[in-house]
């Protein structure tokens, strides 16, 4: 390192220093605690959020805590791909493909964490699991409202899921919101018409509160632009590996609660296994799908 190198890299870390003191400065005016790694993470509240339902004579059951870190882990998760889906749809029709696809691999790569996590949540036997389901109640991961609305911005979307929860409430008026939006597919075929393809206009000005449907004269274009457009070839392999990766992890999902207790109904009061059996191989963009054959 030169003499200039060494004054810059002096400068940096006396520029460094000096923000840290006055803002350590600016705290203490203010009696506010100075941010750390556990104040920025809010550990404590975090940490304290893992409460145990059951309580034997040797206190909580020892696999509840696990059963706990991982659904809110699990949710945790869920809000960052919502998080990141609705940037996407931003950047879709603004044209801007470098940072969809950046969005894209993150995005899949959080799916693939997922589907590892089942893996965690199988160390479980069935016999740990029932020591304490009972006291779950009517709780039930088929109640979580960020799954609901993951479903619903990639275009699976059934009114009656938004019933599920009580008038006026946070979670029915989020739902309610997503419902009525527009999902990642119509944000995609703007994208296209943006750029000067023929999309099919009862495509894009479908009912967006219904499920995407296959689209005859949508997959001729699409077909086309495969063969001739590698920009748009690879944005439709990754919303085919997006829709496969929420696929991958429902089976996952089924296969687990079928090792654990398989076939009783549900805590939330679905048919259990049954009910997450049905949800399998719902394509969200169907037409990517369909096309396969015609390629």
């Amino acid at each position: 390192m030169n003499e200039h190198e060494s004054d810059g890299v002096a400068e940096t870390a006396g520029h460094g220093a000096a923000d840290a003191a006055a803002h350590g400065a600016a705290d203490a005016a203010s009696g506010r605690e100075p941010l750390n790694y556990t104040t920025y993470l809010r550990l404590d509240e975090l940490l304290a959020l893992q409460t145990c339902a059951s309580d034997g004579p040797d206190g909580p059951e020892h696999d509840e805590t696990l059963f706990i870190v991982i659904h809110q882990t699990y949710e945790l998760w869920f809000k960052q791909i919502l998080h990141e889906l609705d940037h996407m749809q931003k950047l879709l029709e603004r044209g801007e493909m470098g940072r969809v696809q950046h969005t894209f691999k993150r995005v899949l790569t959080v799916l693939k964490v997922l589907v590892t996590q089942v893996d965690i949540l199988e160390t479980m036997t069935p016999l740990e699991f029932l020591s304490f389901r009972d006291r779950l109640e009517s709780g039930s991961g088929f109640q979580s409202m960020q799954f609901r609305a993951l479903e619903f911005l990639l275009g699976l979307k059934r009114r009656g899921a938004v019933n599920h929860y009580p008038e006026n409430s946070p979670a029915r008026a989020e739902l309610l919101r997503r419902y009525e939006a527009p999902a990642l597919w119509d944000s995609f075929l703007r994208y296209l018409a943006s750029q000067g393809h023929p999309v099919p206009a009862e495509d894009l000005e479908r009912d967006v509160t219904q499920p995407v449907k296959e689209s005859p004269e949508l997959q001729k274009l699409l077909i086309h632009l495969y063969r001739s457009d590698i920009v748009v070839r690879d944005l439709c392999e990754r919303l085919v590996d997006l829709d496969e990766g929420v696929q991958e992890w429902r089976y996952r999902h089924v296969r687990m609660v079928e090792r654990t207790i398989g076939f009783k109904r549900g805590t939330g009061g679905s048919t259990g296994a049954a009910y997450l059996r049905e949800t399998l191989f719902r394509h969200a963009f169907p037409d990517l799908w369909a096309i396969r054959t015609d390629l």
